[in-house]
């Protein structure tokens, strides 16, 4: 069962995006699609908490969660700012290396081993990215470079993400308070940025941000379920396959074509994403 909820989880990541993606293209507002998903997630999960029973609040914990709350919201702004200015099915792959950060985090400031087998995944996700980047008549393309900034931006925000939430589970954090706190403290930030840009609200944003929230409600409990049942070495692996689940999305659903060497570094990503959590 918790293989199966292992790939739930990667399904639900990766109809995430695709909706992002396909959101974009509908003209609907960045900041409000991620406003109603998180504040759906957010009663979603206080309900749960509420009904199931939860572990006393702290400050830290509420702090933390909040953080990491932010930084998943500014990297799925970014994120969906890069599905404009490029492919779907390369946008996913070169974002999925944000791994790298809770990586090399792990072995500076927790002290873990870092094994050959995930240097190896190291070096295909850095060489994916400079063989996907490539592109020979990008030259007087003014969307590549915007393209390539906001997958910069995602990157270190998805990365940052990575590194707290390894903080959170190194300090015993319960994670139904973190994920509450999560949701609450992106639902603030993401409000405020409506406020500040002003922009107008449209029915049909709450509708596409209710669904992705539920599906992001369903992954993240499936993702818990398999990491508490389940061995994490393999469960990592599964669910940072949910790229693939885009890059599938991008050549289907959006009719992209990859180019031979862009579909050698989508490959080496994911390849490389897997290493790194064997």
């Amino acid at each position: 069962m918790w293989i199966v909820a292992a790939f739930i989880t990667m399904i639900c990541f990766g109809l995430n995006n695709i909706i992002f993606k396909w959101s974009t293209g509908k003209g609907y507002s960045k900041v409000h699609i991620q406003f109603f998903f998180y504040f759906v997630a957010f009663l979603l999960s206080l309900g749960y908490g509420m009904i199931a029973g939860m572990a006393q609040f702290n400050l830290l914990t509420i702090g933390l969660g909040a953080l990491i709350g932010i930084l998943n919201a500014n990297g799925n702004i970014q994120m969906s700012k890069a599905f404009e200015k490029g492919p779907a099915s390369l946008t996913s792959p070169l974002i999925g290396t944000n791994a790298l950060f809770p990586i090399l985090s792990a072995a500076l400031i927790f002290h873990e081993h870092i094994t050959p087998m995930q240097w190896v995944g190291i070096v295909l996700m850095l060489g994916s990215a400079i063989v996907i980047q490539y592109s020979p008549k990008a030259g007087g393309n003014i969307q590549y470079s915007s393209w390539i900034i906001r997958i910069i931006l995602a990157i270190f925000s998805f990365g940052a993400l990575g590194i707290l939430m390894k903080t959170s589970s190194y300090l015993h954090f319960d994670s139904l308070n973190t994920l509450i706190s999560m949701y609450g403290g992106g639902s603030i930030y993401l409000a405020i940025n409506s406020l500040v840009g002003k922009e107008k609200w449209i029915l049909r944003e709450a509708n596409t941000g209710a669904l992705v929230g539920l599906i992001s409600v369903i992954g993240y409990s499936s993702y818990f379920f398999a990491l508490n049942t389940g061995t994490a070495s393999i469960v990592f692996p599964i669910v940072s396959l949910n790229c693939l689940i885009v890059v599938l999305g991008g050549c289907w659903v959006f009719k992209e074509k990859l180019k031979k060497y862009q579909l050698f570094g989508v490959v080496a990503a994911v390849l490389g994403i897997v290493f790194t959590k064997i």
